[in-house]
C-alpha cells in the first residue's frame, strides 16, 4: 500500500478486500455513467464528482479546485488509469467494501455510494516525477542532518512544537522536533529514529511511535473522530505515564 501513505489507512484494506461485495445494480448504474464520462474525456462532469481540495500523495500538492483539476487532469488520469476505468465492468471489476465505498480492482480508485470520488490511488509517471522533485526540494529546506530521508510523512504543529516525521526506508520512521520559533533548517531539539507505524483499527486512524530511553512519543492522526476534534495529537509518556498531550494541526501531509 505504498501508493498513498497519505491514505494509508483508507487503504489498510488488505483485510477489507476479503469483505468486498458484488456491486448493487443501483451503484452499477452510476459507475457506468462515470465510465462513460472518462471514455468521453468529460473533465467537467468528472470534476463535479470531486470534493476539493483533493489530496494527492504527499508531497505532491492537493488539487485546489475545479480549474486546478482540469489543468492537472492528464497528470492524474493518465492513459493507464483511463484504460483501467474504460475497460472495467461495473458488475465484475467494481466492488462495495462496507462503509469505505466502492473500489475499482484492488483500490486504484474509490467512489462513495453517492457517486463522489474519494481517492485515486493510481500514480502516473508524471506524478511520480513531480513527487521526486518535491522530495528533492524538501531535502534542501531542512537541517543537513535530516536530509537523508526516503520520503516525508508529515509536518505537525502543536501549541509549542513543530514536528517532522520522515520515512527513512525499511519501515524506519524518524521524529524530529523544534520549538515553534525555530525553522526546520535549524538543528532540531530532538531526533529519534527507528519509529514504527501503527494502524488503529480499520477506520483510518493511525499513529507513529518513537522511543528514547524511558520516554515514548506518539503522533496520532485522526481520520475518524468526534466532530470538532483535532486532526492530530502528540502524546508523550515517561515510564508508561502520560506526561504531555497536545492537539496538533497538520501543516503538510
Amino acid at each position: 500500500m505504498k501508493m498513498f501513505k497519505l491514505l494509508l489507512t483508507i487503504l489498510v484494506f488488505s483485510s477489507s478486500f476479503l469483505n468486498a461485495q458484488d456491486l448493487k445494480p443501483e451503484y452499477q448504474k452510476f459507475i457506468s455513467k462515470f465510465i462513460l464520462e472518462v471514455k468521453s474525456n468529460d473533465k467537467e462532469a468528472i470534476a463535479k464528482r470531486i470534493k476539493f481540495p483533493f489530496k494527492r500523495e504527499y508531497p505532491i500538492p492537493p488539487v485546489k479546485d475545479k480549474a486546478d483539476f482540469i489543468k492537472r487532469y492528464n497528470q492524474i488520469f493518465d492513459k493507464v488509469l483511463i484504460e483501467k476505468i474504460v475497460k472495467s465492468n461495473p458488475a465484475k471489476d467494481w466492488s462495495e467494501v462496507g462503509w469505505r465505498g466502492i473500489m475499482l480492482n484492488q483500490g486504484d480508485l474509490w467512489i462513495d455510494t453517492d457517486g463522489r470520488i474519494i481517492s485515486i490511488n493510481h500514480q502516473s509517471e508524471e506524478e511520480l516525477k513531480l513527487k521526486n522533485s518535491k522530495i528533492s526540494e524538501q531535502k534542501k529546506n531542512v537541517n543537513p542532518s535530516l536530509s537523508n530521508f526516503k520520503e516525508p510523512v508529515a509536518i505537525l504543529e502543536t501549541s509549542k512544537f513543530r514536528i517532522r516525521i520522515d520515512d527513512l526506508g525499511n519501515d524506519n520512521y524518524r521524529y524530529a522536533s523544534w520549538s515553534l520559533n525555530q525553522k526546520m533548517t535549524d538543528k532540531p531539539d530532538l531526533v529519534i529514529e527507528k519509529g514504527t507505524f501503527h494502524a488503529d483499527g480499520t477506520g483510518g486512524n493511525h499513529h507513529y511511535e518513537f522511543k528514547k530511553g524511558n520516554f515514548r512519543y506518539e503522533c496520532h492522526f485522526i481520520v475518524l473522530g468526534e466532530k470538532g476534534s483535532a486532526p492530530a495529537m502528540l502524546i508523550v509518556y515517561q515510564s508508561e505515564k502520560e506526561i504531555l498531550s497536545q492537539d496538533a494541526k497538520i501543516v503538510s501531509r
